[in-house]
């Protein structure tokens, strides 16, 4: 007893106690030891604030941190949320357009009621933008076969030639534009009588977006600014079909006037095409109308 009595820990631990129950009396109101506790008090004060000051930092900072991660992937998420918002907005623009576009197409197949109308997107433009082949997503499986017919027209949502369907496969077809060096179309001035001509790709000219007009006779006046459609001649192109205008005329050589042409049609910035198929009643009439005529002919 008496070693526990001199221990150090056991003075200490009767001190803790005493003093703990002094400050707990002296908090009564009205106890007479609150002035005797003031001191023990003051002492004991800075402590518990500095204690209380720490452990509000820490859990402040504990506050932080996960606060943080929060708010990163909730920002995360939001702009995800906001991308996807963006691609659909963007998508349903882009489908809103295409709509409107082949809605304002099916005056064409009133234009020319003699023609079945298939739309086809581009799918690429060979080699470079404008004056290459261009493969679109609509070939035989969809009517559209060059074992009926040696080629089709092509136009534009405006009804503007773009150019001609040179090889069909089952889901897809190959686009002669007219830019290209190998692409030539019999056409005419848009007006009663008007000047007859040949309107072709160039090698040099499809730099500018131009093509060169030929064959036009020396005794026909074409200016610039007049406006070329097709003839209808050959029987590969429908008669009217808006081809370009005039950009300049060269009459230097009497005995070959030759004119460049600006196509109506911006090919680079296509998206649809327009392929004009005859109906089969449409070739059976013309059929028996080449029959009649070379009837005519011989019996002449």
């Amino acid at each position: 007893m008496r070693k526990l009595l001199k221990s150090k820990w056991f003075i200490v631990l009767v001190t803790v106690l005493i003093l703990i129950v002094v400050i707990f009396i002296g908090i009564i109101p009205g106890s007479p030891l609150r002035n005797i506790s003031k001191p023990v008090t003051s002492l004991v004060s800075p402590i518990q604030g500095w204690v209380k000051s720490a452990g509000d930092t820490l859990t402040d900072f504990k506050a932080a941190i996960f606060d943080g991660v929060a708010i990163r992937e909730e920002n995360e998420s939001l702009k995800e949320e906001m991308a996807q918002l963006q691609y659909e907005l963007t998508q349903n623009e882009e489908a809103a357009i295409r709509y409107e576009e082949l809605k304002d197409a099916l005056h064409i197949k009133d234009a020319f009621s003699n023609y079945e109308i298939f739309g086809a997107s581009i799918l690429s433009r060979e080699a470079d933008e404008w004056f290459s082949v261009i493969r679109v997503g609509c070939g035989s499986s969809d009517g559209v076969d060059l074992d009926v017919f040696e080629s089709y027209a092509v136009v534009d949502v405006e009804m503007n030639l773009v150019g001609r369907v040179i090889e069909t496969g089952n889901d897809e077809s190959k686009i002669l534009p007219l830019l290209h060096e190998g692409f030539s179309v019999s056409c005419k001035v848009n007006e009663v009588n008007g000047a007859t001509m040949v309107v072709s790709g160039d090698s040099e000219l499809k730099k500018s977006n131009l093509c060169l007009v030929t064959g036009i006779s020396a005794d026909m006046v074409i200016e610039p600014g007049d406006e070329i459609v097709t003839t209808g001649d050959g029987g590969l192109f429908p008669e009217g079909i808006p081809v370009g205008t005039i950009v300049s005329v060269d009459y230097s050589n009497p005995m070959s006037v030759t004119a460049t042409l600006e196509p109506y049609s911006d090919i680079g910035s296509l998206k649809d095409v327009f392929i004009m198929v005859p109906t089969e009643e449409y070739l059976e009439a013309e059929a028996e109308a080449a029959e009649e005529t070379a009837e005519t002919e011989e019996a002449q």
